[in-house]
């Protein structure tokens, strides 16, 4: 990656949840098999290719797997001893970043897809973005014809990010929007530190969402830009018929 500043990026792939629906029961769902090689590794060789030196891969359901999957990787990992959300994966991943970085790409780690080599100037884009307008966050929001089950990117009239309401919150006006979240993003380590202890937990889950962060920050002012990737090749992996769906986009992308 081009970087003419003086930031310093790194990524953190969170790759720590239960993933039940996927029904693997001796291993983690970012270790299934797609296009003959774990979703995961397309994520990690994807960074890669964006000259992206520190990755922080979050463990914790079957973490033995995750390692094994990433075995002769020159990557990280952060250990999340308790499942209780994305927020605080990105949490357990921090403990482990070099101090020297400045910013960080958070992805999923069972959204290979996204990750083709003909996205890679979007995600360019993305930092590119981010750079220019001095983000505290910087994510990237896809449209989908069907957004169900999704988070929905809300706007206000001028454009500007208003919040990602996940759908089991949205109101009834908000699921008719068809921009979403694929869970692309890029922060601020300086933001992540002080606006991660602010989250709350889910009444609904326990969790801590990563996505309330922009919450926090459009609340406080804060600079937050959603970079609209229009109709992306995308799909994110929760089932086995959602694994197979991948499977075929995979092939028809490359």
């Amino acid at each position: 990656m081009n970087n003419t500043t003086n930031r310093n990026f790194a990524a953190i792939i969170l790759a720590a949840g239960k993933g039940k629906r996927m029904q693997m029961e001796n291993a983690n769902k970012v270790t299934a098999q797609l296009a003959e090689k774990p979703m995961i590794l397309h994520i990690v060789d994807f960074i890669k290719s964006l000259e992206i030196k520190t990755i922080v891969v979050v463990v914790g359901h079957h973490k033995e797997s995750v390692m094994g999957a990433l075995a002769g990787q020159d990557v990280l990992f952060a250990e999340q001893k308790e499942l209780l959300g994305t927020g605080d994966a990105v949490k357990a991943a921090l403990t482990v970043l070099p101090e020297s970085v400045s910013d960080v790409l958070v992805v999923y780690g069972d959204d290979a897809v996204l990750y083709a080599e003909k996205n890679q100037p979007a995600l360019q884009k993305l930092f590119t973005t981010h750079e220019q307008a001095n983000d505290v966050v910087t994510f990237l929001s896809i449209e989908q014809d069907n957004p169900s089950g999704l988070g929905r990117i809300v706007r206000d009239k001028s454009g500007k990010i208003k919040a990602i309401v996940e759908e089991k919150d949205a109101t009834d006006e908000e699921k008719k929007i068809t921009e979403i979240n694929p869970g692309c993003f890029i922060f601020s380590v300086e933001f992540l530190k002080k606006y991660l202890p602010k989250l709350s937990k889910s009444s609904v889950t326990g969790e801590y969402y990563l996505t309330k962060l922009i919450d926090l920050a459009v609340a406080d002012g804060r600079d937050v830009t959603g970079l609209q990737g229009g109709k992306m090749d995308w799909r994110g992996i929760n089932t086995q018929e959602e694994l197979e769906a991948a499977e075929k986009l995979y092939n028809k992308t490359h």
